[in-house]
């Protein structure tokens, strides 16, 4: 018999349910098949016919790290039957919406659920970007989830320490630890992470080591590793799917790399990630202030003195406008919009 609390399960998750059902954690999702943790062992799972009623959206399908009820099958796969609520979750912009009054929707997708902490890794090679790093921290944050900066490879860069400086004075609130996954330099700063019933995620582009991360964190090779092609630092797919991994210290849930990152209903991380901007934007003599020509704007004195980097502030600007983007040409806006015009025909 396995005990589901060794997989994080706790009180926190537990609802109310028909007789009959237990609970499980998702550990692998292969589209329609899910590889499950139950009391019973591993198990594969699918999911029960009513489930798709009882859904609202398709982030409200099961994901890696989900915690659900399942009628348990000993002889096939097992149902599942309920999606257990949240600690925490990862998502993206899903741009495969379909056209809704000539207007193209865009959803949300779950990337993973119920994790502690987000492992944001970037690689100190030609790969390293800050517009990436911001747009990780950003929904790092908005996850609900603990944000961490690992940059990997520290071993073929003899600069890295003024990387992590970089990105410390940047933010503050942020660790920011250089490791090499093949000298094992700096994985020991990333022991306090590493606790029985916690649950990391690991986000970061193809070929910035997140495999070799995982087998010099397991001190075992359980994770298959490629290698990049060094004239541009560009890596292929180590991970094809995503799932969960349980070692003797922690669980890590692997994602295959992903290069774009599209901001969804990520207001506070991105107001969380741009502090500094969002301080002098309070700073503004006017509330409606449109930074461009108005008196007594902050973030215009910023931009002319150098307190304000201008890379900086367009990224921001970036960010937030594919933010509100991403709201108004949601599913859930379309959908909200027709109900209210339903109801007051």
């Amino acid at each position: 018999m396995i005990d589901l609390k060794e997989y994080g399960w706790n009180s926190d998750y537990e609802e109310e349910i028909k007789e009959g059902l237990i609970p499980a954690r998702i550990i692998e999702v292969h589209r329609d098949m899910y590889k499950a943790v139950c009391e019973h062992g591993e198990i594969n799972a699918k999911l029960k016919g009513t489930f798709y009623k009882e859904i609202k959206y398709d982030c409200d399908m099961p994901v890696v790290g989900d915690f659900v009820y399942l009628q348990y099958n000993q002889y096939g796969d097992s149902l599942i039957s309920k999606l257990c609520r949240r600690k925490s979750k990862f998502s993206r912009t899903d741009f495969s919406g379909h056209a809704v009054g000539y207007v193209k929707t865009i959803k949300e997708q779950v990337v993973a659920a119920n994790f502690d902490y987000v492992f944001i890794i970037v690689s100190l090679n030609q790969d390293f970007n800050i517009n990436r790093i911001e747009r990780y921290i950003g929904a790092a944050i908005q996850s609900g989830a603990e944000p961490v900066i690992v940059l990997t490879k520290a071993d073929l860069n003899s600069d890295y320490k003024n990387y992590v400086e970089e990105l410390k004075l940047q933010y503050t609130d942020i660790d920011v630890t250089a490791v090499s996954s093949v000298t094992g330099f700096g994985l020991e700063s990333l022991e306090k992470y590493f606790n029985k019933r916690k649950t990391l995620v690991f986000l970061g582009s193809s070929g910035v080591g997140k495999s070799s991360l995982v087998n010099a964190v397991a001190g075992q090779n359980i994770m298959n590793v490629n290698s990049i092609r060094e004239d541009d630092s560009k890596g292929r797919h180590t991970t094809t799917h995503r799932q969960l991994i349980m070692l003797d210290k922690t669980m890590i849930i692997d994602t295959p790399g992903m290069r774009e990152l599209g901001m969804w209903n990520a207001e506070e991380g991105i107001k969380s990630t741009f502090a500094d901007i969002e301080d002098l934007i309070n700073e503004c003599k006017f509330s409606d202030c449109s930074h461009k020509s108005e008196p007594g704007c902050a973030v215009k004195h910023a931009l002319n003195t150098g307190i304000l980097d201008e890379k900086r502030w367009k990224r921001y600007l970036q960010l937030r406008e594919e933010n509100t983007f991403g709201k108004q040409k949601s599913a859930y806006t379309k959908k909200e919009k027709l109900i209210k015009k339903i109801k007051n025909q």
